[in-house]
């Protein structure tokens, strides 16, 4: 396992790290499960373990803190706030209202005194930054966080809240995490330049691109993943866009073999090359899953592969930019964008 520096924090965390969106209803993982899949990749080298209130409703922090439990000091411990968890209105978002009420339960799901990266899940273009910048200044102040970061924030949000944050002399976000794969390459247009500039640690989410790059999905074969049961209209190739992302993965299958590489080590090797990028998040649903990823912690690829894959699909080109999750509102509320 190899360890970067977290941002400017100090923290080093492993490169690869564990995501907990798959336990519980989600990945359909048990507790006992969940445990090993803990327990097999701290035994490994991993030390960042992330999940998020909205994660079955909160199930995925109570089956993380369980998992955890007795070896809290060893783990750098992230979770994020801001989807919505309730039918009331005011159960989602980034204010201080929320924010309050949002930590305190998620410290209670995980069984702990504080978290150590607390994220906001998307930007709340309904809360001033500095409404949210105030309120985790003070939880961090209150020693119930150490950091707090923003998660899939557009360029443009992540210059304004670092700016926020020094007109108002408060704490800044420390760590952005952005959707990156070989399928969609966008976040390097705009979104990892930023966080170079700013110093900010990047934790990428979904660098197997929701399993079309785990191996599993490949032409000629029925597509029997888990992600496919619950968003099937992402795995219809007769959509032109999945039909365009099935084409590049045979082509990339071709590349990896011809490396003596997984597709699984092609993936977590392109994103974990980029400068910007602190570390992979992985989320396995089973050990099978998790103990192919590892296979990955020691993957540099070298030039040529990186020149094949590049040929492939362009440096900062979406294959379905319909599916990206930082889509400015006004493109998706005409009155936003009309009088």
């Amino acid at each position: 396992m190899q360890y970067r520096t977290l941002g400017r924090t100090g923290i080093q965390v492993s490169t690869l790290a564990l995501g907990a969106m798959n336990f519980g209803r989600i990945g359909r993982t048990t507790q006992d499960e969940a445990t090993g899949i803990v327990d097999a990749a701290l035994e490994a080298g991993i030390n960042l373990i992330d999940t998020a209130d909205m994660y079955g409703r909160g199930e995925s922090e109570e089956m993380v803190g369980k998992a955890v439990a007795g070896r809290r000091d060893d783990i750098v411990l992230a979770t994020k706030a801001g989807m919505p968890m309730g039918e009331e209105r005011n159960q989602q978002g980034s204010s201080r209202r929320w924010l309050v009420t949002a930590l305190d339960n998620s410290l209670r799901r995980l069984g702990v005194d504080h978290v150590d990266l607390y994220q906001i899940h998307r930007w709340d273009p309904k809360t001033s930054d500095e409404e949210t910048l105030s309120t985790l200044t003070d939880l961090q102040r209150a020693g119930k966080i150490r950091y707090f970061g923003s998660s899939t924030f557009p360029a443009h949000r992540i210059v304004q809240a670092q700016w926020a944050a020094r007109d108002g002399h408060l704490s800044r976000y420390v760590t952005e995490q952005p959707g990156y794969s070989i399928l969609q390459r966008a976040a390097e247009t705009h979104v990892l330049p930023v966080t170079e500039e700013y110093g900010l640690g990047v934790l990428v989410w979904s660098p197997l691109a929701s399993g079309w790059l785990s191996g599993a999905i490949r032409e000629g074969q029925e597509v029997t993943t888990s992600r496919s049961t619950f968003m099937p209209q992402r795995f219809d190739t007769t959509v032109p866009a999945n039909r365009a992302k099935l084409d590049a993965v045979e082509r990339l299958a071709k590349v990896a073999d011809e490396a003596g590489l997984t597709m699984i080590q092609l993936a977590l090797g392109l994103v974990t090359a980029h400068p910007a990028v602190t570390s992979a998040l992985i989320g396995p649903r089973t050990l099978d899953h998790l103990h192919a990823q590892l296979a990955a912690a020691d993957t540099v690829l070298t030039a040529d592969v990186l020149d094949a894959i590049d040929s492939i699909v362009a440096p900062g080109l979406d294959l379905a930019p319909h599916e990206k999750s930082d889509t400015p509102p006004a493109l998706l509320d005409p009155s936003l964008r009309r009088r």
